[in-house]
C-alpha cells in the first residue's frame, strides 16, 4: 500500500458519519480539511484529542476549515462518543479500514506485549482544491491540535 503523496490529490473516501450523513471528500471542495485518525471511541488519548480539536473548532472555521474524525468504531458508537463530549464535527466509521488503508494509517502495535493491526494516531491537512498539504504520524495529543492550527494559518 502505497503512502498518499503530498501536494498531490488526497485519497478519496466515501464513508457513512455522524448525523445520518455519508461524506466523501468531494463534499469539501473549497475548503481546507482536517482528517484525523484515532484507535478508540471513549479512550483516554481518543477523548482528548477530539476535545482539543473541539476546543479550537472555531479558529479552524474562520481559516475556512472542516475538521473529522475517524476511526474503525461503529456510527452508533461514534454517535454517543460524539454527542457525550459535544463535537462540533463529524465522525466517519470507517469499519472495513478502507480509508485507513488509502491513508496507510494502518499498522502493527503492541499492547501488553500482544502484536495486532491498529490505527496508528495519525492526522492529514487537505487544501481547498483537495491536495494533501501536510501529515502528522505517530501523533502524541499534548500540543498537536495547536501544531495542525499553525499549519491551517500558514496555508
Amino acid at each position: 500500500m502505497s503512502q498518499p503523496q503530498l501536494n498531490k490529490k488526497a485519497p478519496n473516501f466515501k464513508l457513512p458519519a455522524t448525523g445520518d450523513k455519508t461524506l466523501s471528500l468531494a463534499d469539501f471542495k473549497g475548503k481546507n480539511l482536517v482528517i484525523y485518525f484515532y484507535p478508540k471511541d471513549n479512550t483516554p488519548g481518543c477523548t482528548t484529542e477530539g476535545q482539543d480539536f473541539r476546543d479550537h473548532f472555531k479558529q479552524f472555521q474562520k481559516h475556512n476549515t472542516e475538521i473529522l474524525g475517524v476511526s474503525r468504531d461503529s456510527v452508533r458508537t461514534h454517535e454517543n462518543f460524539r454527542k457525550k463530549h459535544e463535537f462540533p464535527f463529524d465522525l466517519l466509521s470507517d469499519a472495513d479500514e478502507e480509508m485507513c488503508k488509502a491513508f496507510d494509517v494502518i499498522k502493527l502495535k503492541k499492547l501488553y506485549g500482544r502484536e495486532y493491526m491498529g490505527i496508528e494516531r495519525s492526522t492529514f491537512l487537505i487544501d481547498e482544491q483537495g491536495k494533501l498539504k501536510q501529515e502528522w504520524r505517530k501523533v502524541k495529543v499534548k500540543g498537536h491540535v495547536e501544531e495542525v492550527l499553525e499549519a491551517v494559518k500558514a496555508l
